[in-house]
């Protein structure tokens, strides 16, 4: 459930970007399809670098060693 909730939040706030970026600096096609690049660009890199820190702690590749003690 976290994971979808927060990959949707993602989507969000990446749509939300693309229009602000589209609103507050449109200065010609090319610079706005730049723009828009830019801004999913940084969205996509962000959540894959959260649902790798996600999933490599949902399950990880070591498992803890516990002492005996």
């Amino acid at each position: 459930m976290g994971f979808l909730v927060t990959t949707l939040i993602f989507l969000l706030s990446g749509g939300v970007a693309s229009l602000l970026s589209l609103l507050c600096c449109n200065r010609g096609p090319s610079t706005n399809l730049f723009h828009l690049t830019l801004v999913i660009t940084a969205t996509v890199c962000c959540w894959m670098m959260w649902a790798i820190v996600y999933l490599a702690q949902l399950k990880p590749l070591i498992n803890p060693i516990l002492s005996g003690e």
